[in-house]
């Protein structure tokens, strides 16, 4: 077994499913909405897991104000009952909040979805109270978040080329990636730099060198070292996080039959721990602004460390995304993803099947949460988009995140 193979430890305990997912469950109000979210993120162009955090929450809270099993999360409508239509009022504040966040979007998404949602919904008293409650938790929630600094226009100028220092990468990507998620107020962590990583190995250090040599070894588009397996690992998690995450939680959901109160708490906490684990990465990234592998391989720079070696034709198997290197986002997000789910149900032993959309893709199936967590690992070294470090202390972050939320949020309310 050689050094690379060593390294990758157990990461590679995955399996392939031998059939396509089943899609006999039923959808409900919280899923469909998630697909309709989905599809305004993804015509906006905007960064998956804080806009699916700023729907999901306040369907969570519509919904607990009606089943009051959980602690509240931001708002409390000025009246709850428990008679009310809780499909009418999650279906009412996602809505709202979505309306008010992208109005341009009311005609051709919004509008259909909501009356669609309306009209599976018997008329009467119970209908009426929901949609009053959905329209008290979106007004106060779109007041709660203005000027959180979501999609907001930052700044960003790229640093004269210098050892460590992130520059554009291949293919020249005109700007760098949502630096306003660095500085956005968190859902559920008191600030972006709570949880901000040590910082990536010093460029002379054996740390740095193993690092490098491991990516340019097992990342390499032309790569001796990557099996079959790690280059269809390394290919299948390149799906937009903006879609990736959602479809795979409906899916997810679907075979929970959680129902609606259920899933507003499901979807809630994986998309706040999610969110809240981006912008504390996007925190880290933009605080170390630390160069990728192809620039790290290529470059003529002298990073200080004799170990490395230089290889001006390097690249990687995958298309390096447009923001610094260290902590690696899928790290960050991925393991908050696993990690939210693990506390949801109390226990890492959950049977997960992951689906993408990239050409050549197969179903993923886990048994165990964190085979979730040591598969990331493997794909961005094997997509030669980063360095293991990065992906480890990103999923540090992801671990982190996952406890605050399910510690604080999200919480079983004791009856009296």
């Amino acid at each position: 077994m050689n050094v690379y193979s060593t390294r990758l430890g157990s990461a590679l305990l995955w399996c392939v499913a031998a059939a396509a997912l089943s899609t006999a469950a039923r959808a409900d109000v919280i899923t469909d909405w998630n697909a309709t979210t989905q599809t305004v993120l993804v015509a906006k162009g905007h960064q998956g897991p804080p806009g699916y955090a700023f729907v999901h929450v306040p369907m969570y809270d519509a919904v607990n104000a009606i089943d009051g099993r959980y602690s509240v999360f931001a708002v409390r409508p000025a009246s709850g009952a428990p008679w009310a239509s809780k499909d009418a009022a999650a279906a009412t504040a996602a809505y709202k909040v979505l309306l008010g966040a992208y109005p341009d979007q009311d005609v051709a998404v919004l509008a259909p979805a909501y009356a669609a949602s309306l009209a599976a919904i018997p008329d009467g008293a119970a209908k009426t109270k929901g949609i009053e409650i959905g329209e008290q938790v979106a007004v106060a929630w779109l007041a709660l978040r203005a000027g959180d600094g979501r999609e907001a226009v930052v700044p960003y100028v790229f640093q004269q080329p210098a050892p460590g220092v992130y520059q554009r990468t291949p293919p020249a990507f005109p700007n760098a990636l949502a630096p306003w998620l660095a500085v956005m107020r968190p859902f559920a962590m008191t600030s972006p730099a709570q949880f901000r990583a040590p910082g990536p190995p010093d460029l002379t250090s054996y740390l740095y060198a193993q690092d490098v040599a491991f990516t340019q070894a097992l990342g390499a588009a032309n790569s001796t070292e990557r099996s079959p397996e790690e280059t269809e690992i390394a290919r299948f998690y390149t799906e937009s996080p903006t879609t990736f995450f959602s479809h795979n939680l409906r899916d997810f959901a679907a075979t929970k039959n959680l129902g609606v109160s259920g899933n507003a708490r499901l979807f809630a906490q994986v998309f706040v721990t999610a969110a809240d684990s981006m912008i504390a990465c996007w925190d880290s990234k933009y605080y170390y602004n630390f160069w990728r592998p192809v620039t790290a391989i290529t470059t003529d720079i002298d990073d200080g460390n004799p170990a490395t070696v230089r290889d001006a034709t390097w690249t990687p198997l995958a298309t390096t995304p447009p923001h610094p290197e260290y902590p690696a986002g899928h790290g960050c997000v991925s393991t908050g993803y696993a990690e939210a789910l693990k506390h949801f149900f109390g226990s890492p032993h959950l049977d997960v099947t992951l689906t993408s959309s990239v050409a050549g893709s197969v179903p993923h199936v886990f048994d165990n949460t964190n085979k979730m967590i040591d598969e990331i690992i493997v794909a961005r070294v094997a997509g030669g988009m980063h360095f293991q470090t990065s992906i480890e202390d990103g999923s540090t972050i992801g671990k982190k995140v996952g406890h605050l939320v399910a510690r604080n949020y999200f919480r079983p309310v004791k009856k009296d």
